[in-house]
């Protein structure tokens, strides 16, 4: 173990600190961590809203549309201040108006992924006419967008002004009055960029990825090992690009998942043992069986955060804890960051892998039953997996299994991940004596 970490150190390390520390990457970085605590916040209100027991579920229930505008107004619109965290960072290391930037970016962002929606006849009780904007697609599901728009905004803003296109003011007027007018040009041009790629050439970047993926529609469900192999990594592989894997991916997936776990349950119904039906690569089996904290199986790393040697990854590990428990990862994949992050994203592709590879053996040997009940995802794994396998104490203990093979998985690369941490917080300490 110790030589592969030393491998690492010496093979990874460098070109991880290469990719990492240029320019846009970085920006990337701080703009998504930038988001943190409202991620945090965010996940606490998922968890209130999903509690699995019913007395609990039914005091909530007359209070869950008011209960649920904390997570909309944070995780909800996620992309929405991502988009300005990034573009801010980015300015700033062109000493630029990071400020200017970041509303630039703001404004071809919701060009680009909110286009509003138009309402002509109000329907009572339901909507009234006027324009609207689905929250939605300010969600995670947008993030490349957001990604991809605020560095555009801030390479447009930048080569703008390098080329003088801007209306210059006297001398003496304000300099918060002068970066106004500086940007006046710009943002004209960013907008009308932006409002045609989307709205002329109606080109969208998330339905583009959707439809690059429909001819993979028929390998990704059934009882394929290679399809829930392409699926789980598709899923991670959108994940460490910044993009919402399985909202890329439910378009596409979703009915077949849907299909698969209705006629599991409409076999068991009918009298098929837990070992006999019709589907194994339902959403509950990687639910339950490979995302154990969320996708790329995160709760180990939450784990390995919790124990660092690391302030901050000690920090954010317990912070990620409780979420993590709940199979909400949003915290730990923006704020280690495992997004951009190539240290991390290795085991956080490999390791799920693994264990969707050596669950299925065990299923299609019938140490485990198959899935054959819907669950909330914030259901604790080992007790889901119980419940869902027709009350199998081996699929219990399976999931326990499988986070410790993930969690041997991810330590020798959370060891590297932990000393360039730790040489960041001794350089940052030292610079601050």
């Amino acid at each position: 173990m110790d030589k592969f970490v030393l491998l690492l150190e010496e093979k990874i390390l460098p070109r991880a600190n290469i990719i990492g520390s240029q320019r846009h990457m970085l920006a990337i970085r701080k703009g998504i961590i930038a988001t943190l605590p409202l991620t945090i916040v965010g996940s606490f209100f998922t968890i209130l809203l999903n509690l699995p027991i019913d007395s609990l579920a039914q005091m909530i229930e007359p209070y869950r549309e008011i209960l649920d505008i904390p997570f909309r107004y944070t995780v909800g619109i996620l992309s929405l201040y991502a988009t300005f965290g990034i573009a801010s960072a980015l300015a700033k290391t062109y000493n630029l108006d990071s400020l200017i930037c970041g509303m630039l970016s703001l404004l071809a962002f919701l060009v680009t992924a909110a286009p509003p929606l138009r309402v002509f006849e109000e329907v009572e009780g339901v909507i009234g006419a006027g324009r609207y904007i689905n929250i939605s697609n300010l969600s995670s599901s947008s993030l490349f967008a957001a990604i991809v728009t605020a560095i555009l905004s801030v390479e447009i803003y930048r080569f703008l002004l390098e080329k003088d296109v801007k209306i210059k003011m006297p001398e003496g007027v304000p300099p918060e009055v002068a970066n106004s007018f500086i940007a006046l040009i710009p943002a004209a041009i960013i907008l009308v960029l932006f409002w045609v790629i989307r709205h002329i050439f109606n080109f969208d970047i998330n339905s583009v990825l959707s439809t690059i993926l429909m001819p993979l529609k028929d390998v990704l469900t059934g009882n394929s090992l290679f399809g829930g192999l392409l699926t789980v990594f598709l899923i991670t592989f959108f994940w460490v690009l910044g993009i919402h894997g399985p909202a890329i991916m439910g378009p596409v997936i979703r009915p077949f998942w849907d299909m698969s776990i209705a006629e599991n349950m409409d076999a068991f119904q009918a009298g098929a043992s837990a070992n006999h039906l019709p589907n194994i690569f339902t959403e509950q089996f990687l639910q339950w069986y490979i995302w154990i904290g969320g996708a790329g199986t995160t709760l180990a790393l939450v784990i390995l955060f919790m124990f660092s040697k690391s302030k901050y990854l000690k920090s954010l590990g317990r912070l990620s804890f409780l979420p993590g428990l709940f199979n909400i990862n949003e915290p730990i994949i923006f704020g280690s960051p495992i997004v951009m992050n190539p240290i991390l994203a290795i085991p956080f592709i490999v390791a799920p892998l693994v264990t969707t590879t050596f669950s299925y053996i065990l299923t299609v040997t019938e140490v485990v039953p198959m899935m054959m009940a819907r669950l909330p995802f914030t259901m604790i794994s080992p007790i889901a997996a119980w419940i869902s396998t027709d009350w199998s104490i081996a699929a219990g203990l399976l999931v326990i299994v499988n986070f410790l093979i993930t969690l041997a998985i991810y330590y020798p690369f959370f060891k590297v991940f932990e000393k360039q941490q730790l040489d960041k917080e001794r350089t940052e300490g030292s610079t601050a004596d």
